[in-house]
């Protein structure tokens, strides 16, 4: 049986991934009206990889004979107006998304729930991998400038990443 304390702590992220998967939805929703269908396939991408991350967390949960509490999921609220000004809140929110990781992990050290603590192993490595991958297309956006031919080519760069669902754990 999982500690109350970390069943919460669980049930606290799997509500964040859950933000993030309706978060890169609306963002998704920019690029579908400024016709960059490869930016749209990209967080295409990003909400299936966050829906997965939820339900990792979610089984995990369940598997340790915790109760699972869903909690309303907040208006996700867009701040930029420009690729640039989004994927600089991409990676914002993802640095926020591994503090909150971090926070977790902490939990379960501080419960001294080892498994815990492997399982969440996974879910460090793979914010390390989001926030590199955000930055790249970050720095690409930066580059550009104004430059709308080289978005386009970017654009066509993004349309080739493809969901691959993780093994969690």
């Amino acid at each position: 049986m999982i500690n109350e304390k970390l069943q919460n702590a669980f049930n606290d992220q799997i509500n964040k991934e859950l933000y993030s998967e309706y978060l890169y939805l609306a963002m998704k929703t920019y690029f579908l009206e400024q016709n960059l269908m490869g930016f749209v396939n990209w967080f295409d991408c990003q909400v299936q990889e966050e829906h997965a991350h939820a339900l990792g967390m979610y089984d995990y949960l369940n598997e340790r004979g915790g109760t699972i509490e869903l909690m309303a999921i907040d208006k996700p609220v867009v701040e930029g107006k420009t690729p640039l000004e989004i994927f600089e809140q991409v990676l914002k929110h993802e640095e926020y998304v591994t503090s909150r990781i971090n926070a977790l992990y902490d939990v379960a050290e501080e419960t001294r729930d080892r498994a815990a603590m492997k399982f969440l192993d996974w879910y460090l490595k793979e914010q390390v991998e989001e926030e590199a991958s955000v930055g790249g297309v970050l720095a690409t956006l930066k580059l550009i400038g104004d430059d709308k031919k080289a978005l386009l080519l970017l654009d066509k760069d993004l349309a080739t990443r493809t969901f691959v669902a993780p093994v969690i754990g």
